[in-house]
């Protein structure tokens, strides 16, 4: 898992071959096989990891700005996301699942992570007056779609910094647009 990550996020899925992998983690090609059926199943071993870092990561941030306020909650989240995107793990791995692995398993292997966090996030601003109330799930799923093509859009940029900042207010103004006003 290790070795391949690193070059997953190095030289993306079709720069790697399954000989460099089993090189860079010292093991042989049946140990590899004996864990995963192919390469294919060891990147989405590997996309799994990294979302789960990714979410870890945003949660962490979002925790640690120690807001009440869960309108803010989601503006963070998406800064912190689209700051992240452009890093090589995200970038190449993450970011080119679909082509990979298809756009449903990477979905699934996406919203394993985050979905919940964005859910739960929503659910928190509805309960507290904060966002207009609305089913959940849906929304959650437009928000997720959103972000993901912000962070396509930001980590093919030519200037990241400024598709950043771009998308950036693009996100906060969508959350603006489903917020109610604090009392």
């Amino acid at each position: 898992m290790t070795a391949g990550r690193r070059l997953f996020a190095q030289h993306g899925f079709t720069g790697v071959a399954t000989d460099a992998v089993v090189a860079a983690a010292g093991v042989s090609r049946g140990a590899l096989y004996h864990q995963f059926t192919d390469k294919t199943a060891l990147f989405a071993a590997v996309v799994d990891a990294i979302e789960a870092d990714v979410a870890a990561r945003i949660a962490a941030e979002v925790a640690g700005a120690a807001t009440t306020d869960p309108v803010e909650a989601l503006r963070l989240a998406a800064r912190v996301w689209l700051r992240l995107c452009v890093e090589p793990e995200v970038h190449r791995v993450v970011l080119d699942g679909p082509s990979v692995l298809g756009w449903s398993e990477w979905r699934e292997l996406c919203q394993r992570h985050v979905f919940g966090l964005v859910r739960d996030v929503l659910a928190a601003g509805m309960d507290a007056g904060r966002l207009r109330p609305q089913p959940v799930g849906p929304l959650a799923h437009l928000l997720m779609g959103a972000s993901d093509e912000a962070a396509h859009y930001v980590a093919r940029a030519e200037d990241s910094e400024t598709a950043r900042a771009e998308m950036t207010t693009a996100l906060e103004h969508l959350i603006d647009g489903l917020s109610l006003p604090q009392d």
